[in-house]
Parts: C-alpha cells; structure tokens; sequence
C-alpha cells in the first residue's frame, strides 16, 4: 500500500517545532500494524498538493488548530481535492479537522461544540461496527483536542461511534470514508506535552478534567489496526 497523508496542522509554534510533524505521527501509527506500507506526506497548509490524488491507494487527512470553515486558499482546494477523490472511490480516512473537512466537502454540516472544549483522553462508543472494525472495543479510548464537531453527516453515510459530547463520533460512507473525530495518532508522551501547554489558555475544568483524564490509555493499536484493514477492505473490492 502507498499512502497520502495531507498534513492541515496550521500550528508552528515553539511547542510544535519540539515534536514530529503531523504526517511522521501518521506514518508511525499506520507502521505499527503494516511496517512495509509506504506514507508520502504533503503540507496542504502550506499549498503543497498532490498533483494526482487518485494514484494513492489511500488518503488520509490530519487534525489541524484550524478551522474547516477558515477562507484561507488551501481549506477551500483541499475539499476540492477531498470530492475528487470521493468521485473517483479512492478512500479516505480523517481525524478530527480530517474528519470535519470530509464532512463539509461532501454535503455535511460542522458546527461549534455546543459544551465548549473536548480534550484529553475521552472515549468512543461504536453504534454500527464495519467489519475492519473487528478487534477493536465497543467503548474505546482515543485522544481528543476539538471545539468544533460535525453536527450533520453527509448524505449516504453511516455512523459508526458516538459520544455523549460528541453524538457523530465517526462516520463511513460505504467502504470508500472512514473519520474519527478524534486523534489517534497521538501519543501518550505527546498529548501529555499538549495538555501541559494548552492547560493556561483553557477554562479551567476543561483544563482539570484533561489532565485527570491522562492517566487512562488510548486503544492506539487497535485503532490502528482498523485504519489498515479500512484500506485493505477497500483495495480488495
């Protein structure tokens, strides 16, 4: 398999020069179940796009501070690019901003957190489980940095996790979408860091409740192992 990941991580501060990128995070975390697979990254935030999109076997979209509604050039190419490759069946995985933009480029809606901030470690219930699903717990764990959600799913598409604070945790749409609202890719190491440097510029019982929540663990292989057998699944049909 040869993967695309499109980085939207618009964050280039201090703190972000001080950890991988966004598209090394994604490569790590697809290379802990399938080692030999192949993970190209582009910087769409900074208009780097692939010029083919549909020669990948597979797409995935990262998290991003930014915003799927920002009127910055490369939010409004990058859904373009995302229906191009809807049109032509190459199938996407997306995390949070990944997930919101997937939403909102193919008819949904993404709307601000009705409760304000989710962050931290925080947990997923599966409502209709996809057979690349199998192995993973009906209530998982994956971490969360999010203060806008899909509020509306697109046309035809399934939800496939939920959350009290999140009620389209995760959609599909056939075997072609697969999204999370949540972020995967991330560390415990990592969010730990985040948590630590978000904590000052939070409400202070979002701030509270994140870090009570760091000393659970995230279900990061077995997630990840979804995330493969998605692109498999695909490959195979």
């Amino acid at each position: 398999m040869h993967l695309a990941v499109l980085m939207t991580n618009t964050d280039e501060s201090e703190f972000a020069q001080g950890h991988p990128k966004d598209g090394e995070k994604f490569a790590q975390l697809i290379h802990m179940v399938r080692p030999d697979w192949l993970v190209t990254s582009y910087a769409v935030k900074d208009g780097d796009f692939p010029s083919d999109i549909n020669s990948y076997d597979g797409v995935m979209i990262t998290g991003s501070p930014a915003s799927v509604h920002d009127a910055d050039p490369w939010v409004g190419q990058l859904l373009t690019l995302l229906r191009t490759a809807f049109d032509a069946k190459t199938p996407m995985f997306g995390a949070c901003f990944g997930h919101q933009a997937i939403a909102l480029a193919l008819g949904g809606k993404v709307e601000p957190n009705p409760t304000g901030w989710v962050f931290g470690l925080t947990d997923a219930t599966i409502v209709a489980k996809a057979d690349w699903m199998q192995g993973l717990p009906q209530t998982h764990h994956q971490y969360a940095a999010h203060i806008e959600q899909v509020t509306q799913a697109p046309l035809g598409s399934q939800i496939m996790s939920t959350n009290s604070a999140c009620p389209i945790a995760g959609f599909r749409i056939d075997n072609a979408v697969y999204t999370t609202q949540y972020h995967p890719e991330m560390t415990t190491d990592f969010m730990t860091a985040l948590v630590t440097e978000y904590a000052p510029k939070l409400p202070a019982q979002v701030a509270k409740v994140a870090k009570a929540s760091l000393s659970g663990q995230a279900d990061t292989v077995a997630y990840a192992e979804t995330i493969a057998r998605f692109f498999e699944t695909t490959s195979a049909d």
